[in-house]
């Protein structure tokens, strides 16, 4: 039974000429989007992820933020008043279907953030339950086959919820040396921590080829995808809206586009080991 509040009926066509998973591939995949260090563009990738699940993939699609700044949220939220109850989906049983919302974008759903996660480390911490959130997206792994975490940065936690949930973790990372060295430092965490993890992929974000500092660095690693700095970022914060919606064709637009290919890709060989 359908329990989200997506919207399927009147879908528009875009400029995507592809859908790049067919219906004989559903599956559900949580793909988390973390860093140890704000500032990098965190928010900005998950948006334009979950977008792309919905409208590239045909995938429906739930945004889970979990950053009790909600970013996320805002930029999707569709006006309707927000409560301090982010919270008590972990805290009181509430069933996840009960709070979440639709987006503006058909088959993208949003389970907003607000205030009340603030507690939520010490709250983790004292239930002691490992796999809280891991329980509570399998519960919705019928409704959805694309869950987007936006999570809170630092090594937390709710990091560790986060982490034993993914099946892919997607780093964000800007082109510096302080924004490097907190991936290797979640990289070590993890092999240190978790032993067998969920794949982690770093995302060179932010990126101005005009900066030598930049320029070296994606050559370093030219494997990584690259998200640029591009006004069609900053105009989504003025919009409220994913880069997609409204620039489909630009250089963040396709940006955006060749990463979610390569994200669904990346789902389907984890799937098949």
């Amino acid at each position: 039974m359908r329990l989200g509040p997506s919207r399927r009926a009147g879908k528009k066509y875009h400029p995507y000429s592809y859908v790049v998973a067919q219906a004989s591939h559903r599956f559900m995949a949580t793909i988390a989007v973390y860093s140890l260090k704000g500032g990098v563009g965190k928010t900005t990738l998950a948006v334009n992820l979950a977008w792309s699940a919905a409208v590239q993939s045909s995938r429906r699609t739930l945004l889970w933020d979990l950053d009790p700044q909600a970013a996320s949220s805002w930029l999707l939220d569709t006006g309707a008043k927000a409560k301090d109850a982010a919270q008590t989906v972990f805290a009181r049983d509430v069933s996840p279907s009960k709070l979440i919302v639709p987006t503006a974008t058909s088959g993208l759903d949003l389970l907003r953030a607000d205030t009340s996660l603030r507690g939520l480390d010490q709250f983790f911490f004292e239930l002691g339950k490992r796999k809280r959130l891991a329980k509570l997206l399998g519960d919705l792994d019928t409704t959805y086959d694309r869950i987007v975490l936006d999570c809170p940065p630092g090594l937390t936690e709710t990091s560790e919820q986060v982490m034993r949930a993914a099946d892919l973790i997607l780093v964000p990372v800007i082109p510096s040396p302080l924004s490097r060295r907190a991936l290797d430092e979640v990289i070590a965490y993890l092999a240190r921590e978790h032993g067998k993890h969920a794949p982690v992929l770093p995302v060179y974000s932010m990126v101005d080829r005009r900066r030598l500092l930049h320029r070296q660095a994606i050559e370093r690693d030219a494997a990584w995808p690259v998200i640029p700095m591009a006004s069609a970022v900053e105009q989504m914060s003025v919009r409220r809206a994913p880069v997609g919606s409204f620039a489909a064709n630009s250089p963040a637009g396709n940006a955006f586009s060749n990463l979610w290919t390569g994200v669904e890709r990346k789902l389907l060989r984890v799937r098949e080991k």
